[in-house]
Formats: C-alpha cells, sequence, structure tokens
C-alpha cells in the first residue's frame, strides 16, 4: 500500500510530455519537499537554479579532486522533467534536494556511470507500435484528459514493475534505489508531510508502497567506495543531449523536444515556419505555400496512421516532400540545426568555479569574445591592439588544450602576416579541460607558461620540437617562458650534430622572427639563435649531402628547399650570402646524387647566382655524361621538380630535355617513364598544356587572335578617362 505522504513521479529523462505531467502533477500535490533524481552531494547547488540568468540547457559536473579527466555529468534541459521540478521548487519556495547515489560514490566506481541501457519508456511505445516516444505519450497520457496526474504517473509505476519482473536488476541500480529509499526515509523521518519524488520510470517501483526495513538498504551501501569530488554547474547544449554525442540517457531530437515543450498549441504549423526560414536563409525559394502544404500533409499522414497528431517522422516525411524536393541534404540541414539544434545554456557568475575558469571568462569578456555553441569563424587584423589581444589569449588556450579556437583558412585575400583566422566553437566538454588546465596556473597566462616550461623540461626533446616551443611563446606572448625556451633551444643545438635536425629547425625559427616582427616583440634573442644554426648547417651541409641513395636524397631535397626559403624570407644578406656560397661549391661534386644536384643548380638559377645560360649547360653535361638513364632522370626531377615554368619560359632547357627523353632507347625509356611521369605530373595543369604545345612546335606565350583597332581606341579613352590622363 502506498504512503499517502508520498507521491513518485515516474518520468522519462528529457521528455517534454512527461515534463509538463511532472509540473502538473507538482500543482495538485502541492509537496513540502521535492526529491530529484542526482547526485545528492550536488544539493547546495540547488540555490543556483533559482537564478534569473541560469539558462538550460545546463548540467551539473563532478569530478574527482586533483584528478579532472575522471567526472561525470547530468544533463537538465528546460523541456526535461528534473528541471521543471526543480523550477516549479524555487518559484513555490519549496525545499528541492537530489536523492541519488553521491557522485564521491559514483566516480569512486572504476566502470562508466551510465543509466540503464535503453529507454523502458520506449519499449512500452514499440510494444504498443510507436517510433516515435513523445508521440506515444501525446496519443495515450497528454491526450487522454479523463486522466488525473496521478493516475498517469501509477500506470507508468505499474507498467515499469511489470517491466522488472523481466529484467534482473544490476548491481549499480540496487545502490542507487537502497541510497534513494534512505533519503526517502530520512525525509519523511524530518517531519515532512507530502514529499515528491521524480526519478526515472525505471526506478519508480523501488520507492513505492513500503519501504521495508532501513537495515536492509545499508547492508546494500556498505563498503562502498568514495573518492574526494567537486561539483558545479557548466553550460551545456543539445546537440551533446542527443544520443549520438555518447550520453547515456540521449534522445535523438532535442531541438524538437524543446519545440514541443515550448509551443504546445499550433504545434506543426510553428515548426514547419521554423523549417522555412532555415531554408530561406540558404536562399532556396521557400514559400509561405510550402509551409501550408507541408502543415496539410504532415496531419494526412497522422489520419492515414490511425495516430491523433502528427509527430516528428510525418513531420519529417513532409518536410522532404514539399520544402526539400526530396533532397537528402537540405534534410540533413534541417536535421542537424532544427531537429537536433545547436542552443548553448548559461550559469549564474556566482558558480563554484576554479580560478583558471574565472580567469578565462574575464578574459573572454574583455576581448568581446562570447561562448557560442555554433562554429563561427573570427578574422583578426594583428595591426589592431584588440585583435593581437585576443590572437594571444586563443594561442594561450591551444597551449593548455583548450581548443575554443582552431586556426582555420582565411575567408578574403590574406594581407599577410597581419591576419589570423580562427574557427570559434565552445563545447561542454572544455568544462573539464579548464578544470584539467587548472593544475597549471590559476590564470590562462600563468598556466600556459607553466605547460610550456614542463614541456621543454621532457627529457630527449627534439630541437624542433622546442623552436615549435619558441614559436608558440611568442604567438601566445610568454616572454618568461620564451627566456627559459631559448636557453633550452641554445643547449640542444650545441649539442644536435644532425644537420637534419638543425635543417628543420631553421625555417620554424625564421618564422618565429617574421610573426616576432609582424607582432613587435623584441626579438633579438631569437636572432642570434638563427644565426648560429645556420653557420653550423653551412659547415655540416658538405658532408651530410655525401654518398645518399635516392630515398635519403629525395628526403633531403625538402630539407634544402626548405631552409633555402627561409634563408630568402629573413632577407638578411650575410646569412643569404653564407647560404648561397655553401651551395655554390656543391654543385660539381661528383659524390652529390643527382636529384641533389639538380635541385641547387635550380635554386641557384631561380636567384640569379648563376646565369640561365650556365643552367642550361649543366643540365646539358647532367644528360650527357656516362651516367645511367635513371641517374639523369634524377637529375631532372631535382632541378624541375616542383614547377614547370621554368620550361615555359626557357625553350633551350625545354629543347635538351626534349632531345635527350627523344634519343632515349626503348629499355632506357621504360626505366626512366616512372620518375619523369611523377615530375611532369606534379606541374600545374596550365604548365603542362604549354609545354605541350612548345613541344608540339606551337606558340607557347602568344596567340593568334584578330584585333580590331576602333574598339581598342575606344576602351583606351575609357581607361584614360579613368586614370585621368590624356589618351
Amino acid at each position: 500500500m502506498q504512503d499517502s505522504r508520498v507521491r513518485v513521479f515516474g518520468i522519462r529523462h528529457h521528455g517534454p510530455g512527461s515534463a509538463r505531467a511532472v509540473r502538473r502533477g507538482l500543482e495538485e500535490f502541492a509537496p513540502e519537499v521535492v526529491l530529484i533524481e542526482g547526485p545528492s552531494d550536488a544539493d547546495p547547488l540547488v540555490m543556483l537554479a533559482a537564478s534569473e540568468t541560469m539558462s538550460p540547457p545546463v548540467a551539473l559536473l563532478a569530478y574527482a579532486t586533483g584528478e579532472p579527466s575522471k567526472a561525470a555529468f547530468w544533463p537538465f534541459a528546460v523541456f526535461s522533467p528534473e528541471w521543471q521540478a526543480l523550477d516549479w521548487a524555487a518559484k513555490n519556495g519549496v525545499q528541492a534536494r537530489f536523492c541519488d547515489l553521491p557522485a564521491h560514490n559514483m566516480l569512486a566506481d572504476q566502470r562508466e556511470l551510465s543509466t540503464r541501457e535503453g529507454d523502458p519508456l520506449a519499449e512500452l511505445a514499440a510494444a504498443a507500435g510507436y517510433d516515435d516516444t513523445e508521440r506515444w505519450w501525446d496519443s495515450v497520457i497528454e491526450s487522454n484528459s479523463g486522466t488525473g496526474s496521478s493516475d498517469v504517473f501509477d500506470a507508468i509505476t505499474d507498467a515499469m514493475a511489470a517491466l522488472r519482473e523481466t529484467v534482473p536488476i544490476d548491481e549499480e541500480t540496487a545502490h542507487r534505489e537502497a541510497y534513494m529509499r534512505q533519503v526517502l526515509r530520512k525525509t519523511l523521518k524530518d517531519g515532512a508531510q507530502r514529499v515528491a519524488v521524480v526519478c526515472g520510470a525505471w526506478h519508480a517501483p523501488a520507492l513505492v508502497g513500503p519501504l521495508g526495513p532501513a537495515s536492509v538498504d545499508a547492508r546494500i551501501l556498505k563498503g562502498m567506495t568514495k573518492i574526494k569530488t567537486s561539483l558545479t554547474w557548466v553550460p551545456w547544449t543539445h546537440s551533446r543531449l542527443a544520443s549520438v554525442s555518447g550520453y547515456g540517457a540521449g534522445i535523438t531530437s532535442p531541438g524538437w523536444y524543446h519545440h514541443l515543450f515550448t509551443a504546445q498549441d499550433k504545434t506543426v504549423a510553428r515548426w514547419l515556419t521554423k523549417v522555412a526560414r532555415v531554408l530561406r536563409a540558404e536562399d532556396l525559394p521557400i514559400s509561405s505555400a510550402h509551409v501550408i502544404e507541408a502543415v496539410r500533409l504532415a496531419e494526412a499522414l497522422a489520419v492515414i496512421r490511425s495516430r491523433p497528431l502528427a509527430g516528428l517522422s510525418e513531420v519529417t516525411e513532409a518536410t522532404r516532400s514539399v520544402m526539400c524536393d526530396g533532397n537528402d541534404v537540405l534534410l540533413d540541414l534541417i536535421t542537424r540545426k532544427l531537429v537536433v539544434g545547436e542552443s548553448l545554456g548559461e550559469v549564474p557568475e556566482e558558480t563554484p568555479t576554479v580560478p583558471l575558469e574565472a580567469d578565462l571568462r574575464a578574459r573572454a569578456k574583455t576581448l568581446r569574445l562570447k561562448q557560442q555553441a555554433g562554429a563561427k569563424n573570427l578574422d583578426l587584423d594583428l595591426r589592431r591592439d584588440i585583435d593581437v589581444e585576443r590572437s594571444r589569449f586563443l594561442h594561450r588556450l591551444a597551449l593548455l588544450d583548450i581548443d575554443w579556437g582552431v586556426p582555420a583558412e582565411d575567408e578574403v585575400r590574406s594581407t599577410g602576416t597581419f591576419r589570423e583566422t580562427w574557427a570559434l566553437q565552445w563545447k561542454p566538454e572544455f568544462a573539464v579541460s579548464v578544470i584539467e588546465a587548472s593544475l597549471w596556473g590559476t590564470t590562462v597566462s600563468v598556466g600556459a607558461a607553466a605547460k610550456i616550461e614542463a614541456r621543454v623540461q621532457a627529457p630527449d626533446i627534439a630541437l624542433a620540437a622546442l623552436i615549435e616551443l619558441l614559436e608558440q611563446c611568442l604567438l601566445a606572448d610568454l616572454p618568461d617562458a620564451l627566456t627559459r625556451v631559448l636557453t633550452s633551444v641554445k643547449t640542444v643545438a650545441a649539442l644536435d650534430h644532425d644537420v637534419t635536425h638543425l635543417m628543420a629547425a631553421l625555417p620554424i625559427l625564421t618564422r618565429t622572427l617574421r610573426y616576432g616582427d609582424v607582432r613587435g616583440t623584441d626579438v633579438s634573442a631569437l636572432t642570434e639563435v638563427a644565426d648560429g644554426l645556420l653557420v653550423r648547417i653551412c659547415t655540416g651541409l658538405p658532408v651530410a649531402v655525401t654518398g645518399l641513395d635516392d630515398a635519403s636524397a629525395e628526403e633531403f631535397r625538402d630539407h634544402l628547399d626548405k631552409v633555402h626559403a627561409a634563408v630568402l624570407m629573413r632577407d638578411h644578406p650575410e646569412s643569404i650570402v653564407r647560404w648561397l656560397k655553401v651551395v655554390s661549391g656543391l654543385i660539381d661534386r661528383d659524390d652529390v646524387n643527382g636529384i641533389l644536384t639538380g635541385r641547387m643548380v635550380r635554386l641557384l638559377r631561380d636567384v640569379g647566382s648563376i646565369s640561365e645560360f650556365d643552367a642550361a649547360q649543366r643540365l646539358s653535361r647532367a644528360l650527357s655524361i656516362g651516367s645511367a638513364p635513371v641517374d639523369k632522370a634524377g637529375w631532372v626531377d631535382g632541378f624541375l621538380g616542383g614547377g614547370g615554368l621554368v620550361l615555359v619560359h626557357d625553350r633551350a632547357l625545354l629543347d635538351l630535355i626534349d632531345s635527350w627523353v627523344g634519343q632515349l632507347r626503348e629499355q632506357d625509356f621504360i626505366d626512366t617513364l616512372p620518375l619523369l611521369r611523377r615530375t611532369f605530373g606534379a606541374f600545374e595543369a596550365g604548365e603542362r598544356r604549354a609545354i605541350g604545345q612548345a613541344v608540339r612546335g606551337g606558340r607557347v606565350t602568344e596567340t593568334s587572335v584578330e584585333t580590331d583597332a576602333r574598339r581598342g581606341r575606344a576602351a583606351m579613352a575609357v581607361v584614360s578617362d579613368i586614370l585621368g590622363v590624356n589618351a
């Protein structure tokens, strides 16, 4: 026999119909205390739910103190019955408490936290022939006006009791339900005369009727381990409520459920109006007639299927047929933007948090960076002070593995190093990332610097990795950490005798120097390191290029290209002279692989260190000496690899290569073809076309067209007027 002092509301997690029924049930029962399924050690946070600045979706976050990676979330949306119970209690001055197993017990268990596999109410809906639990709820419960709220939940409890008879209760469920009963006993013992319990429908049968002796539940709970935990509220999103996000009690259509809860009249018409707005935003011609026809179709489908109300499946089919013309790509857009949706909640400023998060919020507010769920590109002009500060802030967060911003491709024409583009998107799981990062410091800048210093101290860290840290320090403006990284760079560089390591580090360091110049940062110390690296590279290069096989030569060619580009980009005359002098001394050696010799000749030709005639002669000698055809093809690949414009504009070089290929014997041609195909296949389509025309005897740089002198004079007159000069 059920205790008249207790009313158990067995609900469906995140069910809008269930949420409405709970609200009505609480109004009817008028309890003195509301017990809600959730970690009982979160009771001190209940009062924050009444704050005007608390806006669902939000989640309770519990994490192991000192080990934030061990964490769990309890999400709430506005259509969650538990949230409606919290809201009702706050607005009516009624005490609300959580009654589930404390987080310090749940997190102590190494098993993953989860609710019972599946949705028990969905099983009832499926048994009744419904593929949408909410439509079943509306049809069987909401549409039955003669059924009171208490009768509805009594019927659900009876159904769950029958269902539980066929399914064994696991240990986790037994612990949770024993604890819920203990909390209920204590609440009644403290004098409460009317207690409402809002819990998952699966647990309802365990809380109705006589609770039995407390000693039994005490034995069930005896010996449970616990750890020290911290709890807080964090913003959540609708997409993270979706079952595809991995949340145990997830749902497939949170955006649709939010609509069902907030738009209780003309639900289908209002929904399809939203669909029309989304499609119009994509420049699609969707009219009011489309909306009207889609509403008619959805309702007609419901009638054909003997359903009193159109559900998501009927609305989706109407959308596909009428508004999307059967286009599943457009339907997927509707699913992402509306059916699932993306809405980020908000928590009050007084919510307990770690100091790092408080600093992050304050800095974001100062820099006018808004946390939002949807992805947004942010273009930064580094000539503006606020954009420089934004860039530094985002780089610091990246160092702390809080990827709120990710570097993105610039959508407008680049303005060189003065522009940065970031893709911004705040995700709920960053709440845990912030807590994990708080171990490094109490502010974003202090934490980022500490993280850099820890990485510098890692054993056997490579020089290139140190140079990357150097660049990150500069981008994030961490001067103290920069000094420590510089010291390590000098030490490691002095001890590293592998020229390829030094060559891999120099381009990164040169890029760092360039960024420092743009941002107005003192890079004099970096200049000294760059000069030292280049001296050591030039000293070791003659030995490093000796006797390399083809595979090693191809890998080394990439280092040559990057160092050459870095030296030219820095535009330091002494460095350029030193580099070109060393390269010039290597091109006549016989013990250097042809791939590298050809590449170095090309680099020297492109900067004018050797003449075009000299380059052509060297190519001629390389193709005429008595080496194997494959070696000659390697020289050609080294010389031409990366671009064929030199052949488009230098007919003498093209004739040399054409003549050599034409004179190859059949087997030699077969042997060299793969390498030549790779070389020429890497050229741009226009370059290949121009080379083909030249080989066939066509004109490469000119086309035969008829000119109209009269039209030309008219055009020149217009240009002269625009420029303000006399024609």
